[in-house]
């Protein structure tokens, strides 16, 4: 699909498992800094490479991503590394991600966009995290 060259379309790829207040403050965040916002889902299969297998499915995530005010556009299964291909076909200008992602890893995923400029990190939210909302249900489930 076309896309107006004239509009900063951002780019945050994300798991979205077990949506929460951090997403939502990652993905307003990500919004500032384009007139679009772009939101690449991965897959199970990527997240379980790296972290752990979603709690959530693929279309179970994708749908309350889109749901969230802030975002315009959801790639499902989107790539754990991105090209300048795909950066091209979804003519995105800006890449967005947590400032947990080293300069290095950053690199490695993000290559394109880090070589030129086009690399935001934003401050992750304190105190809330997938693993932190699974914690607190093993502990509000387990008897006292």
């Amino acid at each position: 699909m076309p896309h107006d060259q004239e509009t900063a379309r951002v780019y945050v790829d994300m798991v979205g498992d077990l949506f929460h207040a951090g997403h939502v403050a990652l993905l307003r965040e990500a919004r500032s800094h384009g007139d679009r916002l772009v939101v690449g889902v991965l897959s199970d299969e990527t997240a379980a490479a790296y972290k752990r297998r979603p709690i959530m499915t693929l279309d179970e995530r994708v749908a309350v991503i889109e749901a969230c005010r802030w975002v315009d556009e959801v790639i499902a299964d989107a790539p754990f590394t991105v090209t300048e291909d795909f950066l091209e076909e979804h003519a995105i200008t800006t890449v967005v991600h947590g400032d947990d992602l080293s300069p290095e890893g950053a690199a490695s995923i993000y290559g394109p966009v880090v070589a030129t400029g086009r690399f935001v990190a934003v401050p992750r939210t304190d105190g809330i995290s997938t693993t932190e909302v699974i914690r607190r249900v093993r502990e509000a489930a387990s008897p006292e």
